[in-house]
């Protein structure tokens, strides 16, 4: 009776070994599409003695699996990491600064001293720009007249002018290097006011200085780079 028990416990456990191992099998076939292929008792492809699977006379691609047919199989492509693109260096902005000055508001006729208008314009649209752009090296000052006089005499007044306005802008903070004088005398005519057709047909001095008045002035233009030799 002990050995019978004995050998009945050990079958039994020999069968529930092998109902265990074919229910693990069996989840794992489980998880494979095998339907295109011919499987034995175990759920497991059948192959040929050169380890090629045997095909169902419905096999199609899309049943194709990595086991038999790993050609036909999809691969899943690994997801390249997205590389965001790199921008494009910034375009270094070019600073202009054109001040148009005429006689109006910054010279009286034949003098190069500034007046009250003049200084707030330089203070304002000059000065107060440059501080906020210590990027730009280069201001170049030119001072103009009009047509009354010499041209030797136009042109020292013109440089007087320039100068003018490169020291009150000195006073203002501004470092001297960074400003260039420049002097044209009569030789260009305020562009704008055209005065050398407006006025060409004016009589009288004081009609012709009145006149004139949009060619005495200083322009004033500065830009990002080192300054030139003058």
């Amino acid at each position: 009776m002990k050995n019978g028990s004995v050998r009945k416990i050990a079958i039994g456990m020999a069968a529930a070994w092998a109902l265990l191992g074919s229910g693990i099998v069996a989840a794992e076939t489980a998880a494979v599409d095998k339907r295109g292929y011919l499987v034995d008792s175990r759920g497991n492809v059948v192959k040929n003695s050169y380890n090629q699977c045997w095909r169902t006379g419905y096999w199609t691609p899309e049943l194709a699996i990595a086991e038999c047919d790993p050609d036909l199989v999809k691969k899943e492509v690994p997801k390249v990491a997205e590389v965001p693109p790199v921008p494009p260096p910034p375009v270094p902005v070019k600073h202009v600064i054109q001040v148009r000055i005429s006689a109006k508001n910054f010279f009286d006729f034949d003098r190069s001293a500034i007046r009250p208008e003049g200084k707030k314009i330089l203070d304002e649209q000059v000065a107060a720009v440059l501080k906020e752009h210590p990027e730009v090296k280069r201001l170049v000052i030119t001072g103009h007249t009009d047509r009354i006089g010499t041209v030797e005499y136009n042109q020292r007044l013109s440089e007087r002018r320039a100068a003018a306005g490169k020291a009150y802008l000195e006073q203002q903070g501004i470092p001297g290097d960074r400003i260039v004088t420049v002097g044209k005398g009569k030789s260009e005519p305020d562009p704008i006011a055209n005065t050398a057709v407006k006025c060409k047909g004016v009589h009288g001095r004081d009609n012709i200085i009145a006149c004139l008045q949009p060619d005495r002035r200083i322009t004033i233009e500065s830009e990002e780079s080192a300054p030139g030799s003058q």
